[in-house]
């Protein structure tokens, strides 16, 4: 596992905003969900939380967030705007 230091240090300021928001949106609507890995896609450009219940927490630029459902049978990722939309998606399936 990368050390949280070396994880910061690769991010730019933007990226370092998404880090910010990722947070927050964490503690305002996941906070007790246990976490799985945290991260920095280099070639997406988003930074992530990636929740054990398949919900990833995930912002690019410092943009707004975006709640990821990974299929893990097929591949595809939905993507919401809340996290209780990804949260119904993915009792649905």
């Amino acid at each position: 596992m990368e050390k949280i230091h070396e994880f910061l240090n690769d991010l730019g300021s933007s990226d370092f905003e998404s880090w910010v928001l990722v947070n927050k949106a964490f503690n305002t609507f996941c906070k007790g969900e246990d976490i799985m890995e945290c991260g920095f896609n280099k070639q997406s450009g988003y930074v992530y939380i990636a929740l054990e219940n398949g919900i990833s927490i995930a912002s690019c630029f410092g943009q707004d967030v975006e709640y990821i459902v990974f299929n893990f049978e097929t591949g595809d990722e939905e993507f919401f705007d809340e996290y209780e939309q990804a949260q119904n998606y993915d009792h649905e399936r």
